[in-house]
């Protein structure tokens, strides 16, 4: 995307367990993958080789900043609330430990609020221009840069 005559590269980054939902644009080019911590590393430093010059941006989804009530026990479903806690505090970690990845690495982040909604493959494509088959967090992770 070329913002005041340079060229900026722009991340969505959807935080996971397991996989991370992974979203770049950058002069008219995508990409959109599913990366491991790990490989979601390499990557972000790669990028910072590759564009030293340019800049870019991350934006993390951070589920944290949303208010949960995930801890309130109904009767019968301790073990049920207690999985859900489990599963979002795993991932809210992992979003607190990319955004610390994007300070070590001192790329510029932004910590963005997950919105409810969800958008299918057709109107991520309507909407995007990309024809290509995209899952959950891809889409999730493109929308970020867009702020959608």
């Amino acid at each position: 995307m070329k913002i005041g005559g340079f060229y900026m590269v722009l991340i969505g980054i959807d935080p996971d367990v397991d996989k991370n939902g992974f979203a770049l644009i950058h002069n008219k080019n995508y990409e959109l993958a599913n990366l491991t911590f790990f490989e979601l590393y390499d990557k972000l430093q790669s990028l910072k080789n590759d564009f030293e010059n340019e800049s870019i941006k991350v934006f993390v989804e951070c589920g944290f900043l949303n208010k949960s009530n995930w801890h309130k026990v109904k009767k019968g479903s301790a073990s049920i609330n207690a999985n859900i806690g489990n599963r979002t505090g795993r991932n809210h970690e992992v979003a607190h430990k990319i955004i610390e990845m994007c300070e070590y690495l001192n790329l510029t982040n932004f910590k963005v609020k997950p919105t409810s909604k969800k958008r299918d493959n057709k109107e991520f494509s309507l909407i995007t221009g990309i024809k290509k088959r995209t899952n959950q967090e891809q889409r999730d992770a493109m929308f970020l840069i867009f702020g959608k």
